[in-house]
């Protein structure tokens, strides 16, 4: 690989994570069209489209709906149930008062407005960024036999690390799930409707069990 071509994937990997956490467009998720856009560029001068990181719309099925919003139920249940619960048995994690959380409670208008981009931005751009773009880049930097475990391993660390913002337990969920998610696209040969059905039904459920005061 070409020392510009490596420096170019690790420079956009760092804008579309980081550009986001800037604000620099006074517009809720505002971020998701420069980001997009810049992924569009990039992947047109490297001779690629969307659908050779995953995003093919003729792939889209009930199948992918079925099989994801199922996978996002049994994901939700582990995390709640069996996994959050063995660790603070070990460790205490420290709560994190995350203002979104609050905002959501008991507030319908504010509810139904981030249930939407539960699916526009957590299920569509998400997947497409991170589990489309980011590790198809990082499967074309990391040389080997093992570099699709190595690249699987480092998505799931840098969309954990994406969700720094909901605190330690956030970053460990969003961790988990993603790796959850990503799996699920992987094992439908890379198809990410059901990693974006997968993740906008995992929202969907956890943004109402916070409105209800559930979670």
């Amino acid at each position: 690989m070409k020392a510009k071509e490596f420096l170019l994937s690790i420079l956009s990997i760092c804008v579309v994570t980081i550009l986001p956490h800037f604000d620099l467009i006074p517009v809720p998720f505002g971020y998701c069209i420069p980001v997009i856009l810049l992924i569009w560029l990039y992947l047109k001068y490297n001779g690629e489209r969307f659908s050779d990181i995953g995003f093919r719309l003729k792939s889209l099925s009930f199948k992918s709906f079925l099989v994801g919003s199922l996978a996002a139920i049994g994901i939700l249940l582990f995390l709640q149930f069996v996994f959050f619960p063995a660790l603070e048995y070990f460790i205490k994690l420290q709560h994190t008062d995350v203002e979104l959380y609050r905002k959501l409670k008991d507030n319908t208008g504010f509810y139904i407005f981030i249930m939407a981009m539960g699916w526009v931005v957590g299920g569509l751009y998400e997947e497409i960024v991170f589990h489309g773009f980011i590790f198809t880049r990082l499967e074309k930097i990391i040389p080997g036999k093992y570099s699709t475990t190595v690249s699987f391993i480092c998505t799931a660390i840098i969309f954990g690390l994406y969700h720094l913002q909901l605190g330690t337990e956030g970053v460990i969920n969003a961790l988990l799930a993603g790796a959850g998610y990503h799996a699920l696209i992987l094992f439908h040969k890379r198809n990410l409707w059901y990693g974006i059905f997968c993740h906008a039904v995992f929202d969907t459920i956890a943004i109402t069990l916070l409105y209800l005061g559930y979670l």
